[in-house]
């Protein structure tokens, strides 16, 4: 008996990874901008410490705040998507756990516990954005999916007995 529940787990958490490490695939991120030598080592690299920075060095800073501000907004472009993905795999689960509810009662455990563990990433993803309004829509659907689910799950099944 204890083996059913340790496989539910184990499949619950590899669909997840699954879906995070295939996003991670084919949906590559934006990389971010390489610390010019000046401003990695600081400018003892390049010239003698001095009390003000060079001309130089403070155009090679700007540019690379910029490189730096540029790579924030993409990595939060990014990350929407990501969040928008995982969601959609995550219902996918859900539903799929839903259809074979009555069938593979195992098999649908572990499609539940999954769609959980990617909605939860989803949801974890969508905090990465910088967007409150869509933080707000993220939490709204996985509460949304959450009490759907529970109630087809736990709550639906319960009347049908009585």
């Amino acid at each position: 008996m204890l083996i059913k529940y340790v496989y539910i787990v184990f499949l619950g958490i590899i669909l997840a990874t699954f879906v995070g490490v295939g996003i991670a695939a084919f949906y590559k991120g934006p990389v971010y901008p390489e610390t010019p030598l000046n401003l990695k080592y600081g400018r003892p690299y390049v010239e003698p410490v001095t009390s003000t920075p060079s001309a130089e060095y403070i155009k090679e800073q700007e540019a690379f705040d910029a490189q730096s501000r540029k790579f924030q907004e993409e990595e939060a472009f990014y990350n929407r998507n990501v969040s928008i993905i995982s969601l959609g795999f995550s219902i996918l689960m859900l539903v799929l756990s839903l259809i074979f509810f009555k069938k593979i009662p195992v098999i649908a455990d572990g499609l539940l516990l999954g769609g959980v563990l990617t909605l939860a990433y989803s949801v974890v993803t969508a905090f990465d954005t910088h967007d409150d309004i869509y933080k707000f829509l993220a939490v709204s659907v996985g509460l949304t999916i959450a009490v759907v689910l529970g109630y087809f799950k736990f709550v639906a099944p319960q009347k049908s007995k009585i």
